[in-house]
């Protein structure tokens, strides 16, 4: 007898929909309490806020987060599109979490006005469930190989922006060439470069596997939708 593949354990769609927007809300009550506390600094520009990479890059989660829960309740399989959103969002908030809890647990960032529970959600939990959402849930086909340029342009777009606007805006210490000089900003942005361009790999590699399936179907027995998603080649 022909041995038979492992069966995928199926979820109804409305379940990690229900987590991905909820996770969205818990972004956007997380950056508007880190604002609200933000904007009494003497020292607060809106530009700078909106600057940080965790910032910028938990918003883009939220979006990916919207969308792909948009996709489930309409029972839609997701379009290649918002599966490498996703993926990449996925991949900015690994790399968020691994860089503060790595590098900036200690580091008092200078104007920061920090709110604890909003930095504990932004680079803590949304990281994790970032994560999780990506490797469990199988609401998504393989990621070409060739798209993993798109996950490095705005990793490459916020670094030169932030480079480019000089001792004005010095997000994080490792991108201070004042105290670091220039040499030691470029070995840090290219240590960095290698991690996201690893992660990116990591995500879209595990894009060919999952370990929960999606029923897209409304009320309906099995429909083949636990079948494991392996890369052919």
């Amino acid at each position: 007898m022909t041995p038979s593949t492992p069966a995928v354990t199926t979820v109804p769609a409305v379940v990690p929909a229900a987590f991905r927007l909820l996770a969205a809300l818990a972004v956007l009550a997380a950056v508007v309490g880190q604002w609200v506390r933000s904007v009494e600094s003497p020292v607060y520009q809106f530009a700078n806020f909106f600057g940080y990479f965790t910032i910028q890059s938990n918003l883009i989660a939220a979006v990916a987060f919207v969308v792909g829960a948009v996709f489930l309740l309409r029972r839609r399989e997701a379009p290649e599109w918002s599966v490498v959103l996703r993926g990449a969002a996925a991949t900015y908030m690994v790399t968020t979490g691994i860089v503060y809890n790595v590098l900036l647990t200690d580091v008092a960032l200078d104007n920061s006005f920090n709110v604890q529970w909003s930095n504990d959600t932004l680079h803590k939990w949304i990281p994790l469930f970032a994560l999780l959402d990506w490797v469990l849930v199988g609401d998504r086909g393989r990621i070409a190989w060739r798209r993993l340029w798109v996950f490095l342009v705005y990793p490459l777009v916020w670094v030169v922006v932030v480079l480019l606007r000089g001792q004005s805006f010095v997000p994080y210490p490792f991108l201070d060439v004042e105290r670091l000089g220039a040499g030691g900003v470029a070995v840090w942005c290219l240590v960095i470069a290698v991690v996201i361009a690893g992660l990116s790999a990591a995500v879209i590699w595990l894009s060919r596997w999952r370990v929960l399936g999606v029923d897209h179907e409304p009320a309906r027995g099995g429909s083949g939708q636990g079948a494991p998603q392996r890369s052919g080649s």
